[in-house]
């Protein structure tokens, strides 16, 4: 099933997720894609505000795929590989997206993207940030943008290249299943063995990167054996 986007652009908008909720909730159809200049009240996971001023992209994009609710998390392991292969097409080639868990994007150890699953009745909605201008200062990570490291790039050429890489992984997620999209995935992230430390529902876990479970579950080595983390973040790694 070939990949086919239709996108609605606005100046301004409170969040593009809820925008997309909405159309959701209206009958719009597999692939309509919401993208805005600003959002005014953006979000990010964990109820996160989403920094969102003019300059960067902010787009959400509406899902109809007839799969389980179980497997839905896997799209944004299928997003965040799209984004990564956007950031180095639009990077110097000496510049590599490296990804961590669950689906943060990384330029030299910084933060340049982030993804947002939420559900609307039987559609998925797949919300993707992506730093082109400019970049929130003073938070919990370090951040950077395109530009900064060296990437020239308006916000629509960026918008248009993650769209047509994202249809090529929604493809092969369809075709081949997670298992092909797992295996890119830990290509670009940590070795497995590192050494990393997870606030996991506001406890901290240090152990060695086991890699991802079927599911995309993080797999993680402690002294009492493997521990399967299903939500949470990974605050130090290497």
């Amino acid at each position: 099933m070939a990949e086919t986007f239709a996108v609605r652009h606005y100046d301004s908008i409170g969040s593009t997720n809820d925008e997309a909720r909405r159309l959701a909730r209206e009958g719009a159809p597999h692939g309509t894609v919401i993208h805005a200049d600003e959002q005014r009240s953006g979000r990010g996971r964990l109820t996160r505000t989403w920094f969102s001023p003019p300059g960067n992209l902010y787009m959400s994009i509406l899902l109809r795929i007839d799969t389980p609710p179980q497997r839905t998390a896997e799209l944004g392991f299928v997003a965040a590989l799209a984004v990564a292969e956007t950031v180095e097409t639009l990077l110097p080639k000496d510049r590599r997206a490296l990804l961590k868990w669950p689906n943060d994007v990384l330029v030299e150890n910084a933060k340049i993207s982030g993804i947002l699953l939420e559900m609307e009745d039987d559609a998925v909605i797949l919300g993707i940030g992506l730093n082109v201008l400019e970049a929130p200062s003073g938070g919990k990570y370090k951040t950077t943008t395109l530009v900064a490291n060296g990437g020239i790039a308006s916000v629509d050429s960026a918008r248009d290249i993650l769209l047509d890489r994202l249809a090529r992984f929604l493809s092969q997620w369809r075709t081949e299943g997670f298992a092909a999209i797992k295996a890119a995935w830990l290509e670009r992230s940590y070795p497995i063995g590192e050494m990393i430390r997870i606030n996991a529902s506001g406890t901290p876990l240090e152990g060695r990167f086991s890699g991802l479970d079927d599911a995309g579950a993080l797999l993680l080595e402690t002294p009492e054996g493997i521990q399967k983390i299903l939500a949470g973040d990974v605050v130090i790694a290497g």
